[in-house]
């Protein structure tokens, strides 16, 4: 088994080359060329290929969304319980004051690192997921993405 990269916040997005870079650009050739088509000749067969093209668009959209929502549910569930083992006895009441995001930023936080940045969070009202993870010293990786 080959050895993990370790993870950080410059390299843990996470690509599927056959979803990302395959069938992306696949899809939109295709409502590319059914655009063409119907202009080039407009016809219902046309009509039919181009709302086609547009559904499959559609549908690859929403199969990430749907996909990292479920994920996103999870982490929180995952976190809640973190913060409820790791965090100090005056922050446990507060975990409910975390947003999704502050949840799924602070989710690559180390567990010694994590209640000093969740204090910050809070007492900053940091609300994006981008900007929490920049803030993190001690990476903890999630190889487990969808």
């Amino acid at each position: 088994m080959s050895e993990r990269v370790p993870q950080t916040h410059a390299n843990h997005r996470k690509f599927v080359p056959l979803y990302h870079f395959v069938l992306a650009p696949l899809l939109l050739l295709n409502l590319g060329y059914a655009t063409w088509c119907i202009v080039k000749d407009f016809g219902f067969d046309r009509v039919v290929s181009l709302t086609t093209a547009v559904a499959l668009i559609i549908m690859y959209l929403f199969v990430r969304i749907f996909a990292t929502g479920a994920q996103d549910r999870v982490i929180r569930l995952e976190e809640r319980l973190r913060f409820a083992r790791l965090l100090p006895d005056d922050l446990k009441p507060r975990i409910d004051e975390f947003s999704r995001a502050q949840m799924v930023g602070l989710r690559f936080a180390g567990d010694a690192e994590l209640p000093d940045l969740a204090r910050r969070v809070l007492a900053e009202h940091i609300q994006g997921r981008e900007a929490i993870k920049k803030m993190i010293k001690e990476w903890r990786a999630d190889y487990h993405r969808i």
